[in-house]
């Protein structure tokens, strides 16, 4: 405490201020304020009124505006989940996509497989096919020798004139399918035609032929025995008949010819020749004259075989 007296002893006195710094530091005097005018204060009712009003006014839009908010909210919310649904079918359908390219390569995959598999079995099927044709030919060629065999040993079984023309009556009728056919061998002269065997005619208006010369008008028959040509209907037999027979076959010994086989018509089941049937008729103009002249020699000879020399004396030209 003396310390705190001693500063304040030692400090200056203050001056005392003059007029003039008095009139230079007064303030100027401040202009009146000015009057505004205000309104008259409402009356209570009128103001509660405005109040009221404004207090509806408020909440009104506010619901109002609330309630756009809540609708925009539900849109947004909408809008939300169909783009979530959206995605989620883009998504399975990226997926499904992918899915079928993966199928699709599989299938494609799988058709290639395919049309491999189909080349073999078409392959497969044309060999088949080939051994199969080859094997229906071999049968019928099969069938074939057996029916020339059968029919070329009824042929040279036997000696005896009745059943060689008996075997020849029969490979006509059940190898060829002939109904009613003739035989005819030539005379002596060749001037006619002698029926020797038939099937299905009258013997007594058929047991000659005579044999024109002029080959171009001669009948057919006369002209298959002239030309040594087989006259062979091609096509349907139905037709076939007296005047126009099915089959006329030369028969022969070597160059000469010596007879005819005729046939005039065909069972209702044989409604054409097969190759099988031209094979038997070449084997049938060969052999047909051999047997039936062995046949006719044997029975001239009282049916005596000739002895080893006179074969040996024949075959040596002595």
């Amino acid at each position: 405490m003396p310390e705190k007296h001693a500063k304040i002893a030692k400090q200056k006195p203050a001056k005392k201020p003059t007029l003039r710094n008095k009139l230079v530091a007064a303030p100027a005097p401040k202009a009146p304020p000015e009057r505004r005018k205000t309104p008259p204060p409402p009356a209570p009712k009128e103001m509660q009124w405005q109040r009221a009003n404004f207090v509806d006014t408020f909440f009104k839009k506010g619901a109002e505006f609330t309630g756009e908010l809540v609708q925009e909210n539900d849109r947004l919310r909408k809008h939300n989940r169909d783009l979530e649904t959206d995605n989620l079918a883009l998504r399975t359908q990226l997926a499904s996509d992918e899915a079928i390219r993966d199928l699709l390569k599989r299938i494609d995959h799988l058709e290639r497989e395919k049309g491999a598999l189909l080349s073999h079995i078409t392959e497969a099927e044309a060999v088949s096919t080939r051994f199969t044709s080859r094997y229906s030919e071999m049968e019928e060629e099969l069938s074939t020798l057996a029916n020339l065999y059968v029919a070329s040993y009824q042929l040279h079984s036997t000696l005896d004139l009745r059943r060689v023309v008996k075997h020849l009556q029969e490979l006509l009728q059940q190898l060829v399918g002939a109904r009613t056919h003739a035989i005819y061998m030539s005379d002596a002269t060749a001037k006619d035609l002698v029926l020797v065997a038939s099937e299905g005619i009258d013997p007594s208006k058929m047991a000659r032929l005579p044999i024109q010369r002029d080959e171009l008008s001669a009948p057919m028959i006369e002209r298959a025995f002239l030309t040594g040509i087989e006259m062979i209907k091609s096509g349907p037999l139905a037709k076939a008949g007296k005047d126009n027979p099915a089959a006329v076959v030369p028969m022969r010994f070597d160059d000469r010819i010596v007879g005819v086989i005729v046939v005039y018509s065909v069972f209702e089941q044989k409604p054409a020749f097969l190759p099988v049937d031209l094979e038997l008729f070449k084997m049938l103009s060969a052999h047909a004259a051999c047997a039936l002249t062995g046949a006719f020699l044997f029975a001239a000879a009282n049916g005596v075989l000739p002895r080893p020399s006179d074969l040996l004396a024949a075959t040596n030209g002595t």
